[in-house]
């Protein structure tokens, strides 16, 4: 039974902690391990040592930190089987899966071995006779991210890279529910040279959560979860004087215009709807088919729902695992059940499915809704899971509506032959990422990651240039080197001259 500690001042921790909670294999159901829970004298050890080595990183050169992150992405590169299988084992995605995740991952580590290109700051020689204005930019000091169970790699990765590469120091909170990729990350920046404390990883619940925001050592959080949580962390977090950004649920859609590649939308629809059981917060879990395209989309959709092999994510030729814990699949059932009842037309029933040798694994087949509504429940909220409802809307006017009207604004995508109409698309759609004719418009390491409405909170994306912005605060510095005929006492408003 393996144990999971904190990782604090360069090491993992040589106590078991007095609280924890137990890792599960989602395909079997098994427990597999206990992860201690920390106390908030366990976060007070953790932001002590990132002070005090924030002390010495904070003035360490952009080349000696660009060099130890050059390291540890040939570490990440060479061990990203590893890490992928570790994902597989407490997440349940598959192994293809994990190593998306991992190599998405990767992309921003190397963006963040660039940063000396985006620390750059400006300069004005003469604003005034002899006086040169310029500005700067500085790391906040102790940053915190606390991470969902979907990406436990990634979306780390997303935060802690670019907060290092700037002179911050970090603890990360990662989920409890898989929360050994952070450890193993945490032993790969330690052989690539980072310094003790300066990359901390704490375990737990609320009770870590909530000491997190309320800690006077940490200067900025971090979060990607679900919109009340990031609600809460946000509100709670900027009450206490912290820089917050807070990225928190969705609920995608993907327009299939009439005039579509209805193969392409097929497969798009599937591969976004199903990838990782749906467990995505750029998943589409809402299909808005205009005019005729529900007729010809969804048998198209079914019959690849058909040959989609579920089983554990460790196995050969899986398509699709578990989901990641008991009460997540109970959770999501009872949507499918809640549908049913609603009015919606099911399909695709994954509640039916059994995987040999796996029963108490927490498998969800495919499930399809046609013929939804906006006042149904599916249709209102994020499922989180193998579950797509089909919208039949009558005109694009009418799907455009529909999605401006979600409180949700995620992702969202557009299937469409038609430039004009995509071009109009992008235009009018309130949607923070859009895609046209790609399904999950995730962003590339150099441009940011964030939604629009309900779906982030604070003002900041993540990663990208808006990342190095967050992790940074800026300084404008205007210097005189005056000569012996400076102009002596001036109690007036200083002009530039």
């Amino acid at each position: 039974m393996a144990y999971i500690p904190h990782w604090i001042n360069g090491k993992a921790s040589d106590t078991k902690a007095e609280r924890h909670g137990d890792v599960f294999d989602p395909a079997t159901g098994l427990k597999t391990g206990e992860v201690g829970f920390a106390t908030p004298a366990v976060l007070d050890t953790a932001v002590a040592s990132a002070a005090k080595a924030f002390e010495s990183w904070s003035h360490a050169s952009l080349s000696k930190r660009t060099k130890i992150l050059f390291a540890y992405r040939e570490l990440v590169e060479r061990h990203k089987l590893e890490l992928a299988r570790v994902l597989t084992a407490e997440h349940g995605k598959v192994l293809s899966d994990a190593l998306g995740e991992v190599n998405r991952g990767l992309e921003v580590i190397e963006f963040a071995c660039g940063i000396a290109q985006l620390m750059k700051g400006e300069f004005s020689e003469n604003v005034s006779t002899d006086v040169d204005s310029y500005s700067i930019r500085q790391p906040l000091g102790v940053v915190a991210g606390i991470t969902p169970f979907n990406f436990p790699v990634m979306v780390p990765m997303w935060m802690y890279p670019i907060a290092l590469a700037c002179g911050n120091t970090f603890i990360l909170k990662p989920s409890e529910k898989d929360p050994s990729g952070a450890n193993l990350a945490a032993e790969m920046l330690e052989k690539a040279g980072l310094p003790p404390g300066v990359f901390n990883v704490v375990h737990g619940d609320k009770v870590a959560v909530d000491a997190i925001l309320a800690h006077p050592g940490i200067a900025a959080v971090s979060f990607v979860g679900s919109t009340p949580i990031a609600r809460y962390i946000y509100e709670t977090g900027t009450r206490n004087g912290k820089r917050v950004q807070a990225l928190g649920g969705a609920k995608n859609h993907m327009v299939v215009l009439p005039d579509a590649d209805m193969e392409l939308a097929a497969d798009s629809a599937v591969n976004a709807g199903y990838g990782s059981a749906g467990e995505r917060c750029m998943a589409i879990s809402a299909l808005v088919a205009v005019g005729d395209a529900a007729d010809r989309l969804v048998p198209k959709i079914r019959e690849r729902i058909a040959r989609l092999k579920v089983g554990p994510g460790a196995a050969d030729g899986s398509e699709m695992g578990p989901l990641v814990t008991k009460e997540h699949h109970a959770r999501v059932v009872g949507y499918v059940d809640k549908g049913v009842t609603e009015g919606a037309r099911l399909v695709e029933d994954g509640r039916t499915l059994r995987v040999p040798g796996h029963d108490g694994g927490y498998f969800l087949g495919p499930c399809l809704f046609d013929a939804v509504t906006p006042e149904m429940t599916i249709y209102k909220d994020e499922i989180f899971g193998p579950v797509l409802s089909v919208v039949r809307a009558k005109s694009y006017d009418e799907a455009i509506k529909l999605i401006n009207g979600s409180k949700y604004a995620n992702g969202v995508a557009i299937f469409t032959n038609d430039g004009g109409a995509a071009r109009k698309f992008q235009n009018e759609v309130e949607v923070g990422m859009v895609g046209i004719n790609v399904p999950i418009p995730v962003p590339m390491a150099y441009y940011s990651f964030g939604g629009w409405k309900s779906s982030l909170f604070g003002d900041t994306h993540m990663h990208g240039r808006e990342g190095v912005h967050f992790y940074t605060r800026g300084k404008v510095v205007t210097a005189r080197w005056p000569d012996p005929k400076h102009g002596g006492v001036n109690l007036g408003f200083p002009e530039m001259k």
